[in-house]
């Protein structure tokens, strides 16, 4: 093997290198905004959860009084 043939095996290899972490980069990418996208959604249940339980607490007041 010739030097010149080692200079472009380790280049190929560290391009390889270098496209394999920004896949794994895309992948974290992707990950957090789906994370973000349900933690946002679950944040819009909970909160119509409680405003319907509010709603229904102070109709249950009302007939109270």
């Amino acid at each position: 093997m010739n030097a010149t043939h080692a200079v472009r095996s380790t280049e190929m290899n560290l391009l390889h290198e270098d496209l394999a972490r920004a896949h794994r980069r895309a992948l974290l990418a992707d990950s957090a905004a789906s994370r973000q996208g349900r933690e946002l959604a679950l944040a819009r249940k909970l909160a119509r959860r409680a405003e319907r339980n509010a709603m229904r607490a102070r109709l249950h007041l009302a007939r109270l009084v």
